[in-house]
């Protein structure tokens, strides 16, 4: 039930690919329960459920392109854009979900009154980083995402408050968690009705899996030369589909064809849970540039144990030897031997708990409606 107490909120986002539009639209369910909300964005799909379910409005349906100059005019006219949108617009709040590099219009809407948090989706300086440093010399590449980042540290000194998936996210961000215009406990949901335990654990092969796109930037070509350490009595399941998936095919002919290796290509997000099911253990060697995978808490509200790279807010969910573990090093033999001793000799039917539990306890709808509802009172004041 909506607070007619709490202010309307407007939401701003940057041109939305896949994995963002999901995340974006988990944002709004949960704003959505609590006040008026609606979407400001660039480039949302056609197809996509959030223009039936909430107030949308477009700034352009034109992509960045592959120039980095046009990128950075059309990143400039957006926020001209925006500014001009923001000023028509009635909300009490606005909040910039993953756009925290926007400094214009975070300026103009302080300059407006309204009350502006920020809430990064993950390290987007150094996301960008690693993306031009693939066509560009890496001084300059390492230049602009210096400039981005300064925007973006302009923006958390200019916003109102700054949310974060967890408080180790923040402090990567270099935000103290436990300052008062720092919300560190902003993150996403879970539905636990459909993410749940399906098979008990105790019921599960020796299967160890990777959820995901196969493409470099999830570490696929290492989890394939991890594949290979594995005992024989461990079969590797790659679920997913990518630019990588033929050279995964050709890679590990000879383990597909004996059965250690399996790839189930394309899956409906609707078949996750049967999947995540199915596995004894979940491995994400996540990149520094992911804030907080919701693969993770999907594989946790399924019992499914997770080891993952310590890094962002993943730290914070999985708890070494509580409800996952923690990477040590992503070299394949070294990646190979810890999960073989983890499959071999950990209490994995009491990590499957715990990690239901936290996400029960922490990350359900109604906990995020309820952190939420906290930080847009707190933020109002």
């Amino acid at each position: 039930m909506t607070d007619a107490s709490l202010p309307d909120v407007c939401v701003v986002t940057h041109p939305l690919a896949a994995a963002g539009e999901n995340a974006t639209r988990s944002l709004l369910d949960i704003l959505a329960a609590i006040t008026g909300v609606a979407l400001v964005t660039a480039d949302l799909p056609a197809d996509s459920e959030i223009h039936e379910r909430r107030e949308v409005v477009e700034l352009t349906r034109k992509g960045a392109g592959d120039s980095v100059l046009v990128a950075a005019a059309r990143f400039l006219l957006n926020q001209l854009r925006m500014c001009r949108v923001l000023a028509d617009r009635d909300e009490v709040v606005v909040l910039f979900y993953g756009a925290t590099s926007y400094l214009l219009p975070i300026v103009a809407a302080r300059l407006l009154g309204k009350t502006v948090l920020v809430e990064p989706r993950g390290d987007v300086p150094l996301t960008l980083r690693l993306n031009w440093e693939q066509r560009l010399p890496a001084p300059l590449a390492r230049g602009l995402a210096g400039l981005v980042r300064a925007l973006e540290r302009a923006g958390f000194a200019v916003a109102d408050g700054v949310v974060t998936y967890t408080p180790a996210m923040a402090r990567q961000l270099g935000l103290h968690p436990e300052a008062p215009d720092v919300y560190p406990t902003g993150a996403r949901y879970v539905r636990t009705d459909e993410f749940r335990i399906q098979r008990p654990y105790e019921e599960r092969d020796r299967v160890v899996g990777f959820l995901g796109r196969l493409d470099e930037e999830k570490g696929i070509r290492e989890l394939a030369a991890v594949a290979r350490e594995l005992p024989d009595n461990v079969t590797f399941r790659f679920i997913g589909d990518g630019d990588l998936r033929e050279w995964l095919e050709a890679e590990l002919d000879a383990e597909i064809a004996s059965g250690q290796v399996e790839l189930t290509g394309w899956v409906d997000h609707d078949d996750v849970p049967k999947q995540l099911n199915d596995l004894a253990l979940l491995v994400l060697p996540s990149q520094p540039t992911e804030g907080l995978p919701t693969t993770i808490l999907e594989s946790l509200a399924c019992g499914t144990p997770v080891l993952a790279s310590p890094v962002s807010g993943v730290p914070d969910v999985v708890r070494d030897g509580e409800t996952g573990f923690r990477i040590d090093s992503r070299a394949s033999s070294e990646l190979g031997a810890q999960i073989a001793e983890i499959i071999d000799e950990a209490a994995l039917d009491d990590i499957s708990v715990n990690g239901r539990s936290l996400v029960e306890t922490d990350y359900s709808f109604e906990a995020a409606v309820a952190r939420y509802r906290a930080i847009l009172r707190e933020s109002g004041r």
